[in-house]
């Protein structure tokens, strides 16, 4: 599943070909997502994007009439391309826009979404979300707070989208990693000195990855462009038995929240 890395850079990618862009079109090919595709989209046609924002794993194409809310699911990815370029299959969603220029969501697998939000509401999709990671507004102090009395695993606890938003199982295990702390430590057990650790490590985690991200921007602008997925240098997530990279112990994997979990017994407490 894509985690917000991707997801910015998703957006990073199909801003500059839609942002003050007019949309002439909306075709809905297959509108049985993960919730049905309202009728109020085609609101959009004749409409400037006025913004393309992200919010957690959701993305945003604002308009004076209301904004188009896409989200990728488990498979989904985004195109721009020209729009006499042939359709894929599971191309489900399509805007065309005044230059020519198309942005298509691809979902195999139909766990994404493409839905809308009235001018001046909020969607009931963001009504409980905690910070975005990246923003000021989350804090080592915002995590010790909520964390106090808490018996969840500390991974579980910075995965949960009412915490902080964004967090995926990847960058848990990366950032839990880096800040040795264990991943099945107790959140209401962890000390504030040590969420003062975690918190900028899981900021810088998130940054690098999507600066990383950002070298497949190209791909946007081909038929058969990718979503901005990339190559990591993961230290710890996909390693179970391979030595760790600080003391050379054999990585070991355990389920949390029945996800994979792979940590170093030796440097995580």
């Amino acid at each position: 599943m894509p985690e917000l890395p991707e997801v910015e850079v998703s957006r990073l990618g199909i801003e500059p070909h839609i942002l003050n862009q007019t949309v002439t079109e909306v075709r809905v090919h297959n509108a049985q997502l993960r919730w049905p595709v309202p009728s109020e989209v085609q609101q959009l046609t004749g409409q400037q994007v006025d913004a393309v924002k992200r919010r957690a794993k959701y993305l945003l194409i604002e308009t004076t009439v209301g904004t188009a809310i896409l989200h990728l699911g488990m498979s989904g990815n985004l195109r721009v391309v020209e729009a006499s370029t042939e359709l894929k299959k599971h191309d489900h969603v399509e805007i065309q826009f005044a230059t020519g220029k198309v942005l298509r969501l691809n979902d195999p697998r139909r766990f994404g979404a493409f839905l809308w939000q009235q001018p001046g509401e909020s969607h009931t999709l963001f009504a409980k979300l905690g910070p975005e990671p990246l923003t000021d507004a989350f804090t080592a102090e915002h995590l010790f707070e909520l964390s106090r009395g808490k018996k969840v695993p500390i991974k579980q606890f910075i995965m949960d989208n009412h915490i902080v938003v964004g967090v995926g199982n990847i960058y848990a295990n990366e950032s839990l990693f880096k800040a040795g702390i264990h991943p099945k430590r107790e959140a209401g057990k962890v000390s504030l000195k040590r969420y003062q650790s975690l918190t900028p490590i899981i900021k810088d985690t998130l940054a690098a990855a999507i600066v990383q991200g950002g070298t497949t921007l190209k791909d946007f602008a081909q038929t058969d462009g990718k979503p901005g997925y990339f190559a990591q240098q993961l230290l710890v997530y996909g390693r179970k038995g391979e030595l760790c990279v600080e003391c050379q112990s054999p990585l070991k994997e355990i389920r949390l929240g029945q996800r994979s979990t792979v940590y170093c017994p030796q440097c995580q407490r």
